[in-house]
């Protein structure tokens, strides 16, 4: 979980949010935060995360809210951290997109390996899944459409664009981390002697 946070914390915070690029739902009104309050964006993910885990406990249980607050708390701190401690050029926003994107279905990918959810507006798609009885995928799609139209119209149009390449390229990872066995557990009596 520590690693999935940092990595996913890594590549939103070096490569998508330097170009104001929303990871996903939360990361665009993390942007919007950002842009219209001036709060650091690891700060402002985590609250727009927090507020929504809050609305969504009931449906989540106890277990996976904790470990998904966690995973988002770490993110967070990630991103503040990075920010904080390296001198971020602003490079090729198309370089920086494919990079940022790779890491940010990495981080996901390994949280979701180990059944924690990274937050985000797949919070509020899951309620809306559960009370209509539909599937997450068009409530998602829906809400991050919505954001990335509000977060395009304020600072740029070519975010739509560059959010859901961002999207696809992490959704591609995020399967790939999930699909492939990376280790092999043991117990204690593994070895022949």
């Amino acid at each position: 979980m520590m690693a999935g946070g940092s990595i996913q914390g890594f590549g939103m915070g070096m490569f998508l949010f330097p170009h104001a690029v929303p990871s996903g739902g939360a990361g665009g009104l993390a942007v919007l935060l950002n842009h219209f309050f001036y709060i650091n964006i690891g700060l402002a993910l985590w609250l727009v995360n927090f507020s929504m885990l809050m609305l969504a406990m009931k449906y989540l249980g106890n277990r996976a809210t904790l470990w998904t607050m966690m995973s988002m708390t770490v993110t967070s701190f990630a991103i503040f951290a990075f920010q904080a401690t390296f001198l971020i050029p602003k490079g090729n926003v198309w370089v920086d997109l494919f990079l940022g994107s790779v890491f940010l279905g990495a981080g996901v990918g390994l949280l979701l390996r180990e059944g924690v959810s990274n937050g985000g507006v797949g919070v509020i798609a899951l309620i809306i899944s559960n009370t209509r009885s539909i599937l997450p995928g068009k409530p998602l799609f829906f809400i991050n459409g919505c954001i990335f139209i509000l977060t395009a119209s304020i600072i740029k149009w070519e975010i739509i664009v560059q959010a859901v390449i961002s999207q696809w390229i992490s959704t591609i990872i995020v399967d790939f981390i999930c699909k492939v066995g990376f280790y092999q557990s043991y117990s204690i009596g593994w070895r022949k002697k």
